[in-house]
């Protein structure tokens, strides 16, 4: 797959099909066994998964379908459900109780990797579904690359600097890391908070109500347009000029389509570079008292950000994706990992494509605890043609 013809396509969504499993118009041993034809087909090229469950995924299909047959309104009901990793099961219970289904373990970077924006698949490594001679991104390198190749509508990832974000942007899909601390995670740093990737962005806001515990209604409407603060570069990184024009033009639709309105500061939102902050947190033994120092001071640069306007909005990242053969110099991170040092919730969205073919990231960061305002934002993007997709 690569290019914007022939490149990936677009699953049912996971509202769609809970509907047709709800409602009897579809078996979820049917659109399970679907997905696993289509993972069995395409993923020996994509090497987007470590281990394929198709006979444990077949018999709690066949569980789910019972489930309904028995009157359980299941919010996800026979969706398959692709996991981060060997050991994603665990973080994906909340959504297995909800009907949804574990088909597979989806590739991280493999041992000895000195990066982690690559992944390791069963059959190889993990190549973007749009140029296979181009790294997905990572950590989340397989769930993304599984999403955006159609092969299941929803993936379960985990974001310690950017591992749902930029594979996210690079693969063209919708990424959400959650505040951290709001969800359980089995980080010691705390750096790290779980996330989805999906095809749009009402895909993820299904997810986060089946992990949040929220109903519907509890989800407060947005006013729109939502004041916004634009930087391209954090007052620290110095990303390439392409990422940061597909940004600007992105956030430029939503200017024009009525989602956001750009705040003009006085000053451009700056931050320290939080690199050694969360390089020193990172590393046991290492001293943390400049580290708190950074966060400290971002926090309140953030603080009174968030007072000002209701999102930031920046590129995802810094560079288009980089070769199989290493990121290079840049940090991949530069402008993703600021917001795992303070907590906020991010989510990329896609942001178009690059002259390599390659799709870039927006990223809206909200303040602590404001998913529904992230979700919203990018539903009322999609639903208004002011977020192209993958």
């Amino acid at each position: 797959m690569s290019g914007r013809e022939d490149g990936p396509r677009a699953p049912a969504s996971v509202a769609g099909i809970a509907s047709a499993v709800r409602g009897g118009r579809r078996r979820a041993v049917d659109v399970v066994a679907e997905a696993l034809e289509r993972i069995g087909r395409v993923d020996p090229v994509l090497c987007a998964f470590l281990e394929v469950w198709g006979e444990e995924a077949l018999r709690r299909a066949d569980e789910v379908d019972a489930r309904v047959a028995a009157g359980e309104r299941l919010p996800l009901a026979g969706v398959p459900v692709a996991v981060k990793g060997r050991h994603g099961l665990r973080a994906a219970e909340p959504l297995l109780a909800a009907g949804g289904v574990a088909v597979g373990a989806t590739s991280v970077p493999g041992p000895r990797t000195p990066w982690q924006t690559w992944g390791l698949g069963a059959h190889g490594r993990t190549v973007n579904p749009w140029r296979a001679d181009r790294t997905p991104g990572g950590s989340s390198a397989g769930a993304a690359v599984a999403v955006a190749a159609g092969l299941v509508p929803l993936a379960t990832g985990g974001d310690g600097a950017g591992s749902v974000r930029i594979p996210a942007a690079w693969c063209g899909t919708v990424g959400l890391k959650v505040t951290n601390g709001r969800l359980p995670s089995a980080d010691r740093t705390g750096l790290a908070a779980p996330g989805v990737l999906t095809r749009t962005a009402s895909d993820a806001a299904a997810w986060w109500r089946v992990v949040s515990g929220r109903p519907i209604a509890a989800e407060p409407p947005a006013a729109f347009p939502v004041p916004a603060h634009w930087s391209p570069d954090l007052g620290f990184a110095d990303p390439a000029p392409e990422p940061v024009a597909l940004a600007r033009t992105a956030a430029d639709r939503l200017v024009d389509t009525g989602v956001v309105r750009l705040v003009r500061p006085s000053s451009p939102p700056r931050l320290l570079d939080p690199a050694p902050a969360w390089l020193a947190l990172r590393a046991p033994g290492a001293d943390p008292a400049d580290a708190h120092r950074i966060r400290a001071e971002n926090d309140r640069r953030l603080d009174d950000l968030f007072a000002r306007a209701d999102l930031l909005i920046t590129p995802t990242t810094p560079t288009a994706p980089h070769g199989h053969d290493g990121p290079g110099e840049v940090y991949s991170t530069a402008l993703t990992w600021a917001f795992n040092v303070s907590g906020h919730p991010a989510l990329s969205l896609p942001a178009g494509f690059g002259a390599d073919g390659c799709p870039a990231g927006l990223q809206l960061v909200a303040p602590r605890g404001r998913e529904d305002l992230l979700l919203a934002v990018a539903a009322e993007a999609e639903r208004r043609g002011g977020a192209p997709t993958g």
